[in-house]
């Protein structure tokens, strides 16, 4: 389970932007893309996260998470076509293995919701 180690990077990332912060804002929403392709589940990420966030600035912080399809592209046939993910990586038309990735590995803090009421 990667997604309690992610969970970790992800409190840090945004205590480190909270503490940098001259006036300490209520955090209400953590707007998440995920990827596909990253195997991150996002249920999965949000138990960790909300049992990591217990007793911390975080605490009753909404995590919304928004997943990225596995989009690729093949430059043979020039256009773009989804990968059956473990079961069929190559263009669905000429069989040319996937090459170039254009969505699906996103793994990224989008936004942050937040206030300056206490």
């Amino acid at each position: 389970m990667h997604e309690t180690d992610m969970t970790k990077a992800l409190i840090l990332t945004v205590k480190d932007w909270y503490d940098s912060q001259l006036e300490k804002p209520k955090i209400e929403k953590i707007h998440l893309l995920v990827g596909e392709f990253t195997c991150v589940e996002p249920v999965s990420l949000k138990f960790a996260f909300e049992a990591q966030a217990s007793n911390t600035f975080l605490e009753n912080v909404e995590l919304v998470i928004k997943e990225k399809p596995l989009i690729a592209f093949c430059h043979h046939c020039q256009r773009e076509y989804r990968p059956e993910i473990g079961i069929q990586y190559a263009c669905p038309d000429c069989n040319c293995p996937m090459e170039d990735i254009r969505s699906g590995r996103e793994l990224k803090i989008e936004r942050l919701e937040y206030s300056s009421n206490y």
